[in-house]
């Protein structure tokens, strides 16, 4: 058992290290770049991955912030289920959503759950169905920065909303200084970068934002920015680059595009300490999310103003959207296979070194059971 953990960690890992659209197929070449019949084949004989006879092409498109799992969920599943390829455009929410309700797709990704004119919108390509939310993968919304001399930065709702609203517009500026006492903070200007693309990030990001603090952030919470002023990027990992090479940089990105010394900002809660972007800190606040989708619809309810010790507050829940009822038929056998490796055990446990935070058990449990139903 040690060993194959071991195993599936450093596919996991090999997995992150592949940039660009999603386009991994299960052929003869050896992807990680070594012997072709080596650690992948040994991975594949221990898998408990079910193929189910899948075969063919499986499309998909959507959320970027969960890319970096999507790499890692992809990599394990083609090396067991080689008569099938996973092809996966980490584009938007947005986009995900636009490109199934067209018929594109077999499922997308979307940091938000549908809106009720996108559920109408489903109706048209899901025979006497309709798509519905699978929560697969959850995580917190990280602020990462870039302010030379500045290790640890601690901000607020009010003072983040006042950042990205254009109203704070100086890292010396005085809420800026009342909450880090200890900072040498310089006389810089800030670079805020938001995202460019319809994002469910973005949706997540002003949802704390207007919950938090509603005097201060007068926008309704969506996927595309509201707010004048700043700058913005396509995608996680466009906005995330940007703060690694601006000085004076700030902006939102899923845990697990923080690398490469990216900082992030603790976030001052009602809690007496102010609260860590981690998977651990996610995972505490996704706990007390509520189901609130109806029959098979998985949907959440999350707080974004939990008062409670370690809880981060800035958290997002990325749903796999598929048809509950008429699903493609050439494709169905397939995208069941490989949503069912992601919610189960296996494919949960990779998440955390990835960056992401697993569904609680009583929630991944629910997806399990919706994905054997799907028509």
């Amino acid at each position: 058992m040690k060993l194959q953990r071991m195993n599936r960690r450093a596919l996991a890992l090999g997995a992150l290290a592949v940039s660009g659209a999603l386009a991994l197929t299960a052929c003869g070449s050896d992807d990680t770049g070594g012997n072709t019949n080596g650690g992948d084949a040994s991975a594949a004989a221990n898998s408990n991955i079910k193929c189910d006879d899948a075969k063919g092409q499986i499309q998909a498109s959507g959320s970027s912030a969960q890319k970096n799992a999507m790499d890692a969920w992809v990599k394990q599943y083609v090396t067991a289920c080689k008569d099938v390829q996973v092809n996966y455009r980490p584009d938007g929410s947005g986009a995900g959503i636009t490109a199934f309700t067209q018929g594109q797709t077999a499922f997308a990704g979307s940091d938000s759950a549908l809106k009720p004119d996108e559920v109408e919108a489903t109706k048209k390509i899901c025979t006497d169905g309709q798509g519905i939310n699978l929560p697969m993968v959850g995580g917190p919304i990280a602020v990462g920065f870039n302010v030379p001399g500045v290790d640890t930065l601690v901000l607020d709702a009010p003072t983040l909303a006042q950042i990205f609203d254009s109203k704070i517009t100086n890292w010396n500026d005085e809420a800026i200084a009342k909450l880090n006492p200890e900072a040498k903070l310089p006389d810089l200007k800030i670079q805020a970068f938001h995202r460019s693309d319809e994002s469910g990030t973005t949706d997540n990001f002003t949802k704390y934002l207007k919950a938090a603090a509603p005097n201060d952030w007068k926008y309704e919470p969506a996927k595309a920015w509201a707010a004048k002023g700043g700058q913005s990027a396509p995608q996680s990992s466009g906005v995330a680059q940007q703060v690694k090479q601006t000085s004076g940089a700030i902006s939102y990105f899923e845990l697990s595009y923080a690398k490469d010394g990216i900082k992030t900002v603790d976030i001052k809660t009602e809690a007496a300490e102010p609260v860590k972007a981690t998977v651990e800190n996610a995972t505490a606040a996704i706990g007390a999310a509520k189901v609130v989708g109806t029959g098979k619809d998985l949907a959440l309810e999350l707080d974004y103003t939990p008062a409670a010790a370690g809880a981060y507050p800035m958290v997002l829940v990325t749903y796999e959207i598929a048809c509950d009822k008429g699903n493609k038929a050439e494709t169905l056998p397939a995208t069941k296979s490989f949503l069912n490796y992601m919610a189960s055990e296996d494919g949960q446990g990779l998440l955390a070194d990835a960056g992401y935070a697993p569904m609680p058990t009583e929630i991944i449990t629910k997806v399990r059971e919706t994905i054997s139903g799907l028509s």
